[in-house]
Parts: C-alpha cells; structure tokens; sequence
C-alpha cells in the first residue's frame, strides 16, 4: 500500500450522523414497534406467552452472542499483540456497544421470576421444588435473586471491558505517544480470564438452566465456540457493507477477508469438534439425567434440526472454506458468512425451543417478528455509538502494518 493511501487512511474523519440517516432512529422505532406487536400475539396466544419468553430468549442470546463474540476479539487482538487485525478492530468495539443495551433487555426475563414466574424456567416454580429433588438440590444456585445478581455481574464486567477497551481506543487516535495501547495490552490478561468465566457460567444460567435437570460442564465451551462463529461471520459482512458504502474502502483488503475467512473456518470446526465431545460423552455414559435432554431433540421433527447442524453448522462450510481461493474472494465469503449466522441461529433455536415446544418445530411469525424487532434496538445502540468516531483505529501505532499486512 502506498504512502498516498495510508495517508489517506490516516485522515479519515469521523462519522458523522448525517451519514447515517434516519438508519439509527428508524432500526430503534421499528425494532420496539416489533416487540411490542410480539408481546399482543403472545398474551392473545393460548400458550404465547410461555413461546414468547423462548423466543425472546433466543434473539436475545442470538445479538449478545455477536456482542460477546466481537468482545472477545478485540481483548484477544491486545492480548496477542495481532498487527493485521488492526483495520477491523473498531467495527468489533463498536459491535460491543449493544452489551449494556442487552442487559436490559434481560430484565423482562429476569423481573417476572420475582413474581414466580416459571413461563422460562421451570426451576423458579416453588411447586417443584417441593416435589423435585433434583431441582431442589439446585435451588441454593437456581433462584430468582442468585440468579439477578449473577445477570447483573455478567453485564456489568462485560460493560466495563468493552467501555474500557473501546475509549482507550478512541484515545488513541488522539494520543500522541502510545500509553493508551499499552495499557489495553496490561490488562488483556486479566479481562481475558473475567471473560472467560462469566460467558461459561451465563451460558450455564441462561441456556442450559432451560431444563435443570440437564448438566454438561462444556456447554459453556459449546455456546462461545458459537459466538466466535457468529462474530467473524459478522466482521466479514460489516466489512464488505461499509465498503460498500465507501466508508472503509481501502482500509480492508482481501487479505484480512482472508484471514477472517480462516477464523471462520476454523470456529466452524471448533464448534462441530466441542458439539461432538458433549454428545459422545452424555451418550457413552448413558446417565438418564443427561441423555434425556438429546432424546428430546431427537424426535418429533427436531431430528431433522440436529441433522441440519451437522450438514450446515459443519460440513457444507467446512468444504465451502476449505480453499485459499474461497476465503480470499470477498463474494465467496460473504455467502458464507451470512450463511453461518443463519447456522448459528438455528443452532440456538435447537438449543432453547425445545424446552417450549417439544413436540413440535413450529417455527412462526413470532420467531421472526422477534429476531427483527431485538435486531433493530441493537443495530441502532451500535450505529449511535459510531457517530463522531472513526471506523478505523487511525492513532494506533500498528495501523501502517495492518495496513501492509498480506497473508504468506
């Protein structure tokens, strides 16, 4: 890359609101409009209101899992020292923005339970704590309060990571020395380690609790191997939009689409090597309280769901991505990429809608009306955050590297 275009690049201005539009206004009117559309059909539904609480779940957990996802990606980038990662770092901080946004959209799931409510999970109903033992010998970790405070502490770490590494960051593209990079370099470690817990036990809390009778101890693994999927996924088609739009259009070129297709490539089959681990494991052992929760999605058309995941969460992308050719060509990818967030949404609703719906798919206008109406509050929270910032990190002392970064 020549001088010409780093420099370019290097004076690129920050994004102004007047670019954007009415983009971030509409996506937030249209995304409450949805919800609050979704919350009539679920309370005129005859069990609506039980469906509504999983879907609701599900799209909720389908955009913190991007948000987590990029989260990860950027204290990973510090942690490492990546030079190459540099140009798409501020996309992935500014797909954090949404995480305290996400934890409030928690409270209708978490504020009912104070009330008894047991539409989401069974364990919060006092009458089977009195008859269940299993459930009973849970309740000193399975209860409404534990369960707020340990939301709460989630959202609140997550918040602080992606604050702290995200105005850090914007310092730096005003800073003259390097002290705002250094210090996001010191504490990689530390928030890599916090991340990693609180992702394990919220997925503990917040998935597998769907069914309390269930316990893997790498379910954890399972749910962040899908968020490093669906933020790569993500990154690639973020990407390829704001060049579309003339916004980054020099700034990434195909070898860092490159790269990302390798990520990608390699959580494709990270998640199918964990998602096998768990399955073989809970079956070779042949513990009742274990298998019981795949037997439920092993009938009643979710059979076909978990074939699904086999040949598209795995599979079809694994061959699809497999070639140089296929990661470096920007189209290639994206059909992929779009391809694994749909993937990664079906893997979700395998995980969380059976709980609701065991006897059936039922895949509806719920489902979508949902997913949409959750979307646009998050992609609003994000593009609000990006007026008046740069789209990419021009401070940062290995910008010229990225920049000439180019794949062996």
């Amino acid at each position: 890359m020549n001088a010409t275009t780093v420099r370019q690049i290097k004076n690129l201005p920050s994004l102004q609101a007047e670019q954007l539009g009415h983009w971030p206004s509409s996506a937030m009117r249209i995304g409450a409009a949805l919800l609050i559309v979704s919350l009539a059909i679920g309370y005129w539904s005859a069990d609506g209101m039980q469906r509504l609480m999983h879907v609701y779940l599900l799209s909720v957990s389908f955009f913190l899992s991007i948000s987590l996802g990029a989260l990860f990606f950027v204290v990973l980038q510090h942690l490492t020292g990546a030079r190459w990662s540099v140009v798409l770092r501020r996309i992935a901080e500014l797909l954090t923005a949404a995480i305290p946004v996400l934890g409030l959209m928690m409270l209708p799931i978490v504020l009912p339970m104070f009330f008894g409510s047991a539409a989401l999970y069974s364990w919060n109903d006092e009458a089977l704590r009195q008859t269940d033992a299993l459930v009973q010998g849970k309740t000193p970790y399975l209860n409404a309060p534990f369960f707020a405070f340990r939301c709460l502490a989630y959202f609140t770490l997550w918040t602080i990571i992606a604050r702290f590494y995200f105005s850090r960051s914007v310092a730096q593209d005003r800073a003259a020395d390097a002290l705002p990079t250094e210090a996001m370099r010191k504490w990689s470690g530390p928030s890599m380690l916090a991340f990693a817990g609180t992702i394990n036990f919220a997925a503990f809390d917040w998935l597998m609790s769907l069914d309390p009778h269930w316990f893997s101890t790498i379910f954890g693994i399972y749910f962040f191997a899908g968020c490093a999927v669906a933020v790569f996924a993500t990154l690639a088609v973020a990407s390829a939009i704001l060049q579309r739009f003339g916004l980054i259009s020099q700034a990434v070129t195909t070898e860092h689409y490159h790269d990302l297709g390798k990520l990608l490539f390699g959580f494709t089959f990270f998640w199918a090597y964990i998602a096998f681990s768990q399955f073989l494991l809970i079956w070779y052992a042949n513990i009742p309280e274990e298998t019981v929760w795949f037997l439920h999605r092993q009938e009643h058309g979710w059979q076909f769901v978990g074939l699904l995941l086999i040949v598209g969460h795995f599979f079809l992308p694994f061959f699809g991505l497999m070639s140089r050719s296929a990661r470096r060509s920007k189209r290639v990818l994206l059909f992929w990429a779009v391809f694994m967030l749909a993937m990664h949404w079906i893997d979700l609703y395998w995980l969380i809608i059976p709980s609701a719906s065991p006897e059936s798919i039922a895949v509806g206008p719920l489902d979508l009306l949902t997913l949409v109406g959750v979307g646009g509050i998050w992609l609003a929270t994000i593009l609000k955050r990006a007026v008046g910032t740069t789209l990419v990190p021009v401070g940062d002392p290995y910008l010229e590297e990225s920049l000439a970064f180019h794949n062996v």
